[in-house]
């Protein structure tokens, strides 16, 4: 199981604590009961917000090779496409010497 990011992080206990302070207000129970079922309805929902936020995509050698080689260019639209495809760079090119 990966990780998660701290943005799922985030997202997910925020939404646990304002939801538990939002229902505990608009129900206001005070029996154990209530407050548990509150507490566990707001564990589930920051659960469900955590798991949903968008993962970014990961950039590399990885992602790199599997790109355009598996989409033939059977149309004129699909060669104007590979031809905006950038070229490998250098080591140089990506870590500039700055004097």
């Amino acid at each position: 199981m990966p990780r998660p990011t701290a943005a799922q992080l985030a997202y997910g206990s925020a939404t646990v604590i304002v939801s538990t302070i939002a229902m505990l207000l608009l129900s206001q129970t005070s029996t154990g009961l209530g407050v548990a079922v509150i507490s566990a309805a707001a564990l589930a929902l920051g659960l469900l917000v955590a798991l949903t936020v968008p993962v970014p995509k990961r950039r590399g050698r990885h992602a790199a090779r599997t790109g355009g080689a598996a989409t033939p260019a059977s149309s004129p639209a699909g060669a104007a496409q590979d031809a905006r495809v950038p070229e490998p760079r250098t080591a140089s090119a990506e870590h500039p010497v700055h004097h």
